[in-house]
């Protein structure tokens, strides 16, 4: 058994080599940052990686207050530390002494390229986001079938509101076949009826959470007829995802929130309502109550004869009234008549045809005064050439010229024109 080693022994041994090594107490490695944590003691905490491998990095508060910039996920970076093996994990890591910018990652780089071009589509638009129901009967949810990111949204709905129905859509949710399964999921919840879809995951790194950057998985939230809540990583983290959606939740649990009534508050507000309707009934009742006295008690009820009576009594005033309209209607008629019968024309017909007679005789005498025929026939004539000539100068030389006389016509032609006065 001596030849058995322990775990921590072959740790140590192996923890002494890196330390020893000369070409490791000094290193200088350019990587991008992924994985960063910040520690309350001010430590930092990451990974570098490049295309092919990873490493993990602590950095301590004493070298981290030396930073002129705020270390994030994406961010390239050229760092200068020590590789040494971490006993309890027996992980080799660096410690980082010193780093510096070296640009953003690639990831970075593409995500904000694509957050412009959809952008620029409008895909981010707020009068293409659909509107999120206030009490959904139907939730669909599109996410890891195992993980905490569908616990919470599970036991969340459960708690605030246990009557919603809810469809779970089993998906990848990162690595490279994810977006293709995330894109299927919804083409698939959208065949079903439902209210609204959840589409998240729990936090992660930048690779992990890529896939809800991906162009395909963007647009097919966009052209998703049901509305979307996006619910990927924490708070701090945001994907292409989140701008497509019709709405933004912080985090999966945040989503199951956002969507869902609390039933206490509901209970609450009903209760609110119970006792407001009571307090209502209550009163509608004492008042007609009180209503229903003071008709009982009223004088005509009590002496029914009353309303027939002064009902009679207006009926004989109607009666008397449209009498003597009547009356004064026909006097009216009938002194209409006799001024008619006695009237001077009817009773003279005679008369008022001579006037007739002589106002037409006299009408004829007026048009026979200028009728020009009868000027002609006083040795008058009329000249026409297309219309009545009334000047010389209208003619010339050889025009033929129609002179109408009382008893017929003659065509002249012009041989002179004399300007006489």
């Amino acid at each position: 058994m001596e030849k058995y080693l322990t775990i921590s022994s072959i740790t140590k041994y192996l923890k002494f080599k890196l330390d020893t090594d000369d070409n490791l107490k000094k290193v200088y490695l350019k990587g991008e940052i992924s994985n960063f944590k910040s520690h309350s003691m001010g430590h930092l905490y990451f990974s570098l990686k490049d295309e092919n491998s990873k490493i993990n990095a602590i950095m301590f508060s004493l070298n981290a207050k030396k930073l002129k910039f705020s270390p994030t996920d994406g961010l390239k970076v050229l760092v200068t530390g020590r590789i040494s093996v971490y006993e309890p994990t027996g992980n080799y890591q660096i410690y980082v002494e010193e780093m510096e910018e070296d640009g953003l990652g690639n990831l970075y780089v593409e995500f904000e390229k694509l957050k412009e071009k959809l952008s620029k589509e409008g895909l981010f638009s707020p009068e293409h986001k659909k509107k999120i129901p206030k009490i959904p009967e139907k939730i669909g949810i599109i996410t890891a079938p195992t993980g905490a990111a569908i616990k919470d949204i599970l036991s969340t709905l459960k708690r605030r509101f246990p009557y919603t129905e809810n469809i779970l859509f089993p998906s990848l949710v990162q690595g490279e076949n994810a977006k293709e399964d995330i894109v299927s999921k919804i083409k698939l919840a959208n065949t079903y009826d439902l209210d609204l879809i959840i589409l998240g995951r729990g936090g992660g790194s930048i690779e992990d959470l890529w896939p809800f950057n991906e162009e395909v998985v963007a647009r097919a939230i966009y052209e998703s007829k049901i509305p979307i809540v996006s619910a990927v990583g924490h708070e701090v983290d945001y994907t292409i995802a989140d701008f497509v959606a019709d709405l933004r939740a912080p985090t999966p649990t945040g989503a199951a929130e956002m969507v869902t009534p609390n039933i206490d508050d509901i209970i609450k507000h009903l209760n609110n309502y119970k006792l407001r309707l009571n307090e209502f009934i209550y009163k509608e009742i004492k008042y007609k109550k009180l209503y229903l006295e003071s008709i009982k008690n009223s004088y005509i009820i009590k002496n029914p004869m009353i309303i027939y009576e002064n009902k009679k009594q207006n009926l004989l005033l109607l009666v008397d009234r449209y009498n003597n309209y009547i009356i004064n209607k026909l006097n009216d008629y009938k002194i209409k008549f006799n001024n008619l019968k006695d009237n001077y024309i009817l009773n003279n017909p005679d008369k008022l045809y001579i006037d007739k007679k002589q106002y037409l005789y006299n009408l004829i005498d007026k048009l026979e005064l200028i009728n020009p025929l009868n000027t002609l026939k006083r040795g008058y004539s009329l000249v026409y050439k297309d219309k009545l000539i009334k000047s010389i100068k209208e003619i010339k030389k050889e025009d033929i010229l129609n002179v109408r006389l009382s008893d017929g016509s003659i065509d002249v032609i012009v041989k002179e024109i004399k300007n006489e006065i």
